[in-house]
């Protein structure tokens, strides 16, 4: 799993990391029952304390994205919680309205915009869409 802190971010490190998890996930990066570093190794490889990455991973856990197995590891789960569901539309929504606002900017027509969203969409392995 490759994930990337930028230092100068106002996002703190732990959200970057769960940022990056849940890109990940919806990109089909990462699919259930897969299993992700443990927060030490990760810790390690990108030079941040356990503890944040511990955070990351405990608030990723309760939105349901992951499943600590004592003694295994930590796995991504099939299923989110509806909580996880609901943030992660919300976000979608915000990012979506700055895509169109984005477009407009440059002179592109709804349906020109409609048309990236399709092709893009598209272009994803059957598996996800």
């Amino acid at each position: 799993m490759f994930v990337a802190i930028q230092s100068g971010s106002d996002l703190p490190v732990y959200r970057q990391i769960m940022r990056q998890v849940v890109d990940a996930i919806a990109a089909g990066r990462l699919v259930a029952g897969d299993r992700i570093p443990s927060h030490r190794e990760l810790s390690e490889q990108l030079v941040v304390a356990p503890l944040t990455v511990k955070k990351a991973y405990d608030e990723l856990e309760a939105l349901g994205y992951l499943e600590t197995q004592r003694g295994r590891g930590t796995f991504v789960t099939a299923h989110p919680t509806h909580e996880a569901q609901r943030a992660q539309q919300a976000a979608l929504q915000q990012m979506a309205s700055a895509l169109v606002a984005q477009a407009m900017a440059a002179g592109l027509t709804r349906d020109a915009v409609l048309r990236l969203v399709r092709d893009a969409a598209d272009s994803l392995p059957s598996s996800r869409r």
